[in-house]
């Protein structure tokens, strides 16, 4: 009985299936189409019919995605400023030295300028006495003599024994205490951004930018606050952030060396990095914020990012001071150049320059004829107001020890 039922079905289904074949046939043949060719035209007919209202919903969705992606972005990168908040004052080219009386003024000065001008030779910078009581004011471009200077005016003031010999001591032993501050800057600095393992050459470099500035923004701390914002873009795309870290904070490391190595200071700090074997994925990460080289990481996208965020917000940066500045070192480095110079100092607003010569090097002839020749250099390649003095200071020394 339910094989004959089953039977039946079986016959029934195989009727209408022959009966819609023949059905389709037939509608195919009065229609002259295929069921293939139907659904093409059918598709083609929809497509035309709203082609507009599809380029329509398309271009929309494209704005709208454009809009969601640049709003995301401002979002991170406002988010990443808000939660960082540093000092952005600017720098200044002086530096003020309280005294306990206006008779150490005296002292400073010594008989006849001898203690003032052994100080500003030995040092490199310009002391201003003026009428203005309790102060003196110490005058240089280099934030790194100004610092010396103010370290072994201190001393010698709390000393009293003001005299040229113990000057020069002074002057030697605030060098050796600059340079621990330095090497101190740089290890502090690493450890707050949280980059470590870094070679302790590298921090000591590092510190050197602790008074370095740039368009009057310290260089050290705008690094610091570099490396703070990368790690917190590098987060929220999910980037390396030890990585983006490292990378800030060492994206100026060429300007600490930039006025003793040729090169720009992008290329002078990926040699350094390369000579003391750091991560390659750490100077691919430093060496683009300049666009120098091309973007290879997604972190050299962040340093760059951070970089602009750091120097582009409001009272940041002073253009006229790192111009100012320039022109110092370029004057500077005019007197450099020539092979018997042993050091030089910008005075007076870049309006002096003092120049020391090896005295063994060069007769007092020939000191005349190089301090024409550095003021020919100068009047050729620098643009300058007013005029400048240069001064050719050739000096010998004959010691010797009664015992």
């Amino acid at each position: 009985m339910i094989k004959e039922k089953s039977a039946e079905i079986e016959r029934i289904n195989k009727k209408i299936h022959e009966e819609g074949t023949a059905a389709r046939r037939e509608l195919e043949r009065i229609a002259h189409f295929s069921t293939n060719e139907a659904r093409d035209e059918l598709l083609k007919r929809v497509e035309k019919n709203y082609e507009e209202d599809i380029l329509v919903r398309m271009k929309k969705l494209e704005t709208e995605g454009a809009s969601r992606l640049a709003n995301t972005a401002q979002n991170i990168l406002a988010t990443s400023i808000q939660r960082l908040a540093t000092s952005t004052a600017a720098e200044t080219m002086t530096t003020t030295v309280s005294i306990p009386s206006d008779e150490i003024k005296g002292k400073i000065i010594g008989k006849e300028g001898r203690n003032i001008r052994t100080f500003e030779r030995a040092s490199g910078v310009e002391l201003i006495i003026d009428d203005t009581p309790g102060s003196i004011v110490i005058s240089s471009f280099d934030p790194i003599r100004r610092e010396v200077a103010r370290v072994a005016l201190e001393g010698l003031i709390e000393d009293g024994r003001i005299q040229p010999t113990k000057i020069e001591e002074a002057v030697e032993k605030a060098s050796e205490e600059v340079s621990k501050i330095i090497k101190e800057a740089g290890e502090r600095a690493a450890y707050e951004c949280g980059v470590f393992n870094l070679d302790p050459r590298i921090s000591t470099i590092l510190g050197r930018l602790h008074f370095r500035t740039s368009y009057g923004q310290n260089v050290l701390q705008h690094s610091i606050e570099m490396a703070h914002i990368s790690g917190m873009l590098a987060e929220e795309l999910g980037a390396d952030v030890a990585v983006a870290k490292a990378g800030a904070l060492l994206h100026d490391l060429g300007k600490a060396v930039d006025h003793e190595v040729q090169g720009t200071h992008v290329e002078i700090g990926r040699r350094i990095l390369q000579k003391f074997d750091t991560d390659p994925q750490i100077i691919q990460a430093m060496q683009s914020h300049h666009e120098e080289y091309p973007y290879e990481t997604i972190e050299s996208i962040i340093v760059q990012t951070a970089d602009a965020i750091s120097g582009g917000r409001p009272g940041a940066r002073r253009d006229s001071v790192e111009r100012y500045v320039k022109r110092l070192d370029d004057l500077e480095g005019i007197a450099r150049s020539f092979p018997v110079v042993e050091k030089t100092y910008a005075l007076q607003a870049g309006r002096e320059l003092r120049v020391f010569v090896r005295p063994e090097e060069i007769s007092d002839l020939e000191a005349v004829n190089l301090a024409r020749e550095i003021a020919l250099r100068i009047e050729k390649e620098l643009k300058y107001p007013g005029e400048i003095k240069v001064a050719v200071i050739r000096e010998s020394r004959a010691i010797e020890y009664a015992r």
